[in-house]
């Protein structure tokens, strides 16, 4: 292992000092000098020299040393000669970490962000990338640079390759480091394999392997109990978005859904929408009849719920209710339609309407059609406000579905779903307790004063709410 020259260490000792010194300058380097930077990225001895292996490593550890400090002082114009320098002569730097790689990245990827000439912008991009194989080459024995690629690719660099690309990446990236994938990838790749599969573009089986993978993954990271709050983000968005597999027959077996739904059970009292709706789904799992967590939810079932009176009215409602008990949602759902149609009795109409709407919600998690026929069940009853309850519901949980479950775009939709809760309460006084109740809890999940500010809005402005919500709203904030 080469020495420090001591001489090199007080220079860049001292250079830091006087960089202290001096008044600060600009951000930026020049677009002629980041033009230059750009196309000048290039080594002495090979894509992967370490400091022991020049000659000049002296130099390159100094300059090493100075960049470094800088970037911590973010004097990011002043570090950036000095990183050109330490990656020209050791691009791997001591060869065991690809410091100067992902450094280098950082750099460029400011250089992107400030550029407003598109030329320019696509020599960063290529810059960047070209750092990451580099890194590959030298670095490569994991899935991080895949998942760093793919990573890029979906959050900043998304409009220059297509999905199946960014896809494939992370993929690799998983495939690659199994157990011990690096947490980064797993939001944005769970979220692409739920589009995928439901544009068609994946196969059941893939889904439903990368998915178990996506979840093991998850389940080893917070069993460790490092990185809880990094760990908690993830868990609070991958199994909401990957959820939405519940409607697909199969999908999961018995465990994630008494994994999932028996502590709801447990914590629902004699609520015998929640009895029921955890009942139906253990049985739409596969869960066997004499499964003990079936056993107890049926007998809790038994105890406190009546079947819906709705259901002795015509034989197709009757019908429906049969197949819903025994986990055939779809045929329920056909069925209820049917009895819907055929009665003349609006309150009948309505009640079906609405069970239809919950299946979709609760059961198969289809939340377009859920409001689609919320939305029936309100126009055939005047003033109830379930149908609203039910629809701000399925906006409060689109968090995860709209956004990465966290920041603006997940905080959003608390503005539509109020929106629904406030018409349950002005119109129907025997859902106003519950809307009431619902409004108190999310409003705590609004965006901030300083989140609308820095978006050039204002609170009480209108504001369109995009994804499959597609809403006009008020802007409020929590504070």
């Amino acid at each position: 292992m080469m020495r420090v020259n001591l001489g090199f260490f007080i220079l860049a000792v001292m250079a830091v000092f006087c960089f202290n010194c001096t008044p600060k300058l600009s951000t930026d380097i020049g677009e002629e000098n980041q033009q230059a930077a750009a196309s000048d990225v290039m080594q002495d001895l090979g894509p992967c020299a370490t400091f022991s292996d020049s000659p000049m490593g002296d130099d390159a550890i100094t300059a090493h040393v100075l960049y470094r400090d800088l970037l911590k002082m973010k004097k990011y114009d002043q570090a950036f000669p000095f990183w050109k320098k330490a990656y020209k002569i050791a691009p791997a730097a001591d060869g065991k970490r690809n410091t100067h790689f992902a450094d280098g990245i950082y750099f460029y990827q400011r250089f992107y962000e400030a550029a407003t000439d598109e030329e320019l912008k696509s020599k960063y991009v290529d810059t960047i990338f070209g750092l990451y194989d580099q890194m590959a080459a030298c670095y490569g024995k994991d899935g991080y640079v895949a998942g760093r690629k793919a990573f890029d690719y979906y959050y900043t660099y998304k409009d220059l390759v297509d999905q199946d690309s960014i896809y494939s990446l992370f993929t690799q990236s998983l495939d690659m480091d199994g157990d011990s994938a690096y947490f980064f990838i797993l939001n944005p790749f769970t979220d692409l394999l739920v589009r995928r599969y439901f544009d068609d573009k994946v196969s059941f089986e893939e889904a439903q392997q990368y998915a178990s993978k996506i979840l093991n993954r998850l389940q080893i990271g917070l069993d460790s109990g490092k990185d809880k709050a990094q760990w908690d983000i993830i868990n609070n968005y991958v199994p909401a978005r990957l959820s939405a597999f519940e409607g697909e027959k199969g999908f999961f077996d018995c465990n994630y859904y008494i994994e999932k739904y028996i502590p709801e059970f447990e914590a629902a009292g004699n609520d015998c929408e929640v009895i029921n709706t955890v009942y139906r789904n253990l049985i739409w799992g596969g869960c066997a009849a004499d499964d003990p967590h079936i056993v107890r939810v049926r007998q809790a079932r038994d105890a406190n719920c009546k079947q819906p009176e709705v259901a002795s009215k015509s034989s197709k409602a009757r019908e429906g209710f049969n197949a819903l008990e025994s986990g055939d949602f779809e045929l329920a759902i056909d069925l209820f339609d049917q009895a819907a149609n055929e009665t003349t009795d609006t309150e009948r109409q309505a009640q079906l309407y609405l069970v239809i709407a919950k299946i979709y919600y609760g059961s198969l998690k289809r939340f377009p059609e859920a409001r689609t026929y919320a939305l029936k069940a309100a126009s055939v009853k005047d003033n109830w406000g379930a149908p609203y309850l039910l629809i701000g519901k399925l906006y409060a949980s689109s968090g995860p579905l709209c956004g990465p479950g966290t920041g603006w775009d997940s905080q959003i939709v608390t503005w539509p779903a109020i929106d629904k809760w406030e018409v349950a309460r002005k119109i129907d006084p025997e859902s106003a307790a519950e809307a009431s109740q619902l409004i108190s809890r999310y409003r705590q999940y609004m965006p901030t004063k300083e989140d609308v500010f820095i978006r050039t809005l204002k609170a009480g402005e209108s504001f369109r709410v995009n994804c499959w919500i597609q809403e006009t709203t008020r802007i409020r904030t929590v504070d």
